[in-house]
């Protein structure tokens, strides 16, 4: 049987724009395309990128140790030189584990700075309590900049599930990345917001001693806590995606 053809003779499947296979696959870019990479459920396509963000275990106890560490001597020795001496050895001690085995180091750093600053203030004023100053300082600026993100619908944790997706505007344009990531925010929000209402008014009292059992208590349990929260949400959330029409 004779083709289609237009008015000029021309096969009307050979025209630009024409489909010539009715299974062709959808080029990179296409609508057909942007629809594929969004299906399923948006706890999904975040699912594996919590883990690094908390840094599990070990990264909650390289951020913490070595200011419980400094802490501990204090508490034996009354000492503010040698205490700061035992924190930063065992800063330096977990750095050197991370360099032999070739791994992440962000969490250890975080250890080290901490220490460090705190060394530096508490060698001006003389009062020990202050190596834990900019911890607490840290985190209560981290947990208010949580909350505001959440209170101008621009949560924090959206910026992490639009890295996941690709698209780090995708919460301002779907519905279902911003409910998710509202969720998550809240999550991480618990964990300074607790460690900070309890380490502040021991920090006021000069209380060394409990300020190191509270960082050792609040630092990594808290935070796996948090995690587990999180990843329970992740594995039981069916939340679809939304797109705002």
């Amino acid at each position: 049987m004779e083709r289609d053809r237009t008015a000029s003779g021309v096969p009307r499947d050979h025209l630009p724009g024409a489909s010539t296979t009715g299974g062709q696959e959808p080029s990179a870019g296409s609508p057909e395309a942007d629809d594929g990479a969004r299906s399923g459920t948006v706890e999904e396509a975040v699912r594996s990128q919590l883990a690094a963000m908390f840094g599990g275990v070990r990264g909650g106890l390289e951020t913490t140790v070595p200011l419980a560490a400094f802490a501990l001597a204090y508490v034996i020795t009354e000492a503010l030189e040698p205490s700061l001496i035992a924190g930063g050895s065992v800063a330096l001690l977990l750095l050197v584990v991370r360099l032999v085995q070739r791994s992440t180091k962000q969490f250890v750093l975080n250890g080290i700075v901490a220490i460090g600053i705190g060394a530096v203030l508490a060698s001006v004023t003389g009062q020990a309590e202050d190596v834990f100053l900019p911890n607490i300082v840290q985190r209560g600026a981290f947990a208010l900049l949580l909350l505001v993100s959440i209170l101008v619908r621009r949560p924090l944790l959206g910026y992490a599930v639009g890295w996941a997706l690709d698209d780090t505007s995708a919460m301002r344009s779907d519905r279902g990345v911003l409910r998710v990531a509202d969720r998550l925010t809240l999550i991480l929000l618990a964990p300074p917001t607790v460690r900070t209402a309890v380490e502040l008014p021991l920090y006021l009292g000069g209380e060394v001693g409990w300020l190191g059992i509270a960082r050792l208590a609040l630092g990594w349990p808290l935070s796996a806590i948090a995690f587990g929260l999180a990843a329970t949400m992740l594995a039981r959330g069916r939340t679809p995606f939304a797109p705002v029409t």
